[in-house]
């Protein structure tokens, strides 16, 4: 993404909604917001207008967006703090990192909306729903959690199918062509520009269950 100008006064005039240091509220998240019933968290928030309608729609739902380009975040920040939202803070972080923001059990849903889907089979373990990643969001999921996966790339659709159930997640509402009835729910800027292109696009919901016996070798391919 282009370099926005005068990001840093930007992003100072949005600051209270950045965490700067999310290991400090490590298992206390809700202290931001004591009136909140649920922790939902959003992994690559974009331009974040996903995350400002979502946020707005559900004002009961503390929302925690994480975002590792500051170029893309500090837009998300400015909608929503023009919608004057206080459900909803960022964290400049890295996927990996979650189990060192979040204590076991304190988030009840992970978005994933249109990460990239790295093509190539040395760029597997980059996805973001990769058992290694996957295995990782259990660690701060509550027993009952979920994983609500956006993406138009059916390759990576297709092969996230596989990786789900590897990691302990039982998949419901599968659809390759959410929109075919008309929007469903809220739209990411991507997924609009997409979806007016005839690009249909591909959704279920993972959620928390009995992780599997250690299996053989996979002969699942990871090139896409």
């Amino acid at each position: 993404m282009r370099r926005k100008p005068n990001l840093i006064p930007r992003m100072e005039r949005c600051s209270r909604v950045l965490i700067s240091d999310p290991e400090v509220q490590r298992g206390n998240w809700r202290a931001l917001m004591p009136e909140a019933e649920t922790v939902y968290l959003e992994l690559g928030c974009g331009k974040g207008r996903f995350t400002a309608e979502t946020a707005e729609q559900n004002p009961k739902a503390l929302y925690i967006a994480v975002e590792r380009v500051p170029d893309a975040m500090v837009i998300a920040m400015e909608r929503v703090c023009a919608k004057e939202l206080h459900n909803v803070f960022f964290v400049d972080g890295d996927a990996a990192q979650l189990p060192q923001f979040f204590a076991p059990g304190e988030v009840s849903r992970i978005y994933i909306n249109f990460c990239d889907p790295w093509p190539g089979n040395r760029h597997a373990k980059r996805r973001l729903t990769h058992p290694d990643f996957l295995l990782r969001y259990r660690q701060v999921l509550s027993e009952d959690g979920e994983i609500h996966f956006k993406t138009d790339n059916r390759d990576l659709f297709e092969w996230s199918l596989f990786q789900f159930p590897r990691a302990g997640f039982t998949l419901s509402q599968v659809t390759r062509d959410l929109h075919a009835d008309g929007v469903c729910g809220v739209m990411t800027d991507y997924e609009e520009k997409f979806h007016s292109l005839g690009t249909p696009i591909n959704r279920c919901v993972a959620t928390v269950g009995p992780l599997p016996e250690p299996e053989e070798p996979s002969e699942t391919p990871d090139n896409l």
